[in-house]
């Protein structure tokens, strides 16, 4: 499950979204021209990405703390049940109030996605299908962890940091600064992927706690 201020070095997927026009009798926003007919499925606007540089703080603040907005988080829990079930062939990321009290599913097809979030709302008859808005995306969530579980122990030249997912379009890699910038290492990377496209940043080396642990008394 993903909020706006969610960062993980794990196999994960990250995608934004923007508000959508037009409701079908599933309650799921399509995105199309809001003066036009609806849009086929073909045309629904791609999974966007968020600027990991912008703020991302939830919309709401409880005691001074942030939190997503009641109805966007249940119907987010719900979704998130059914795209690690019986939907994981489909599912691929979501987002949680973007906009406001919405859930941003991106999906690999949108046919399957509408019954992902009737499914969700069957589960729980109070999470509201009609907040979803659906986007498109190339690959679904499992294929992408699996992608990344099979470089996470490779020597290739130049360390990996971590590995993460790309709004359904990539595997995301963080490296020195010098593999960022191998042309070589990228495209041994996406052969151990099996030719699923691989984005490499200069990250951190994880710090590991060193030292004996004691319990505390």
């Amino acid at each position: 499950m993903k909020t706006k201020a969610a960062v993980t070095a794990a196999v994960c997927v990250g995608a934004a979204a923007v508000l959508l026009t037009g409701c079908g009798k599933s309650g799921v926003a399509d995105k199309a021209d809001p003066v036009a007919a609806p849009a086929p499925p073909a045309a629904a606007a791609p999974c966007p990405v968020i600027d990991p540089t912008a703020s991302q703080s939830p919309p709401m603040l409880i005691d001074g703390t942030p939190v997503n907005t009641p109805e966007g988080e249940r119907l987010s829990q719900a979704i998130g049940e059914q795209g690690y079930g019986d939907f994981a062939d489909v599912y691929s990321t979501q987002i949680v109030d973007h906009p406001s009290g919405r859930v941003a599913l991106c999906v690999t097809d949108l046919a399957r996605g509408r019954l992902l979030v009737a499914a969700a709302h069957a589960a729980d008859p109070e999470a509201d299908p009609a907040l979803a808005d659906l986007y498109l995306s190339k690959y679904p969530h499992r294929t992408l962890q699996a992608a990344g579980d099979k470089l996470i122990d490779l020597e290739m030249g130049f360390p990996i940091y971590s590995v993460s997912g790309s709004n359904g379009a990539a595997v995301e890699v963080t490296s020195t600064k010098e593999g960022a910038a191998s042309a070589e290492f990228k495209a041994k990377l996406e052969k151990a992927t099996g030719g699923i496209p691989v984005t490499v940043t200069k990250g951190e080396q994880p710090t590991t706690l060193e030292g004996q642990m004691t319990a505390a008394p």
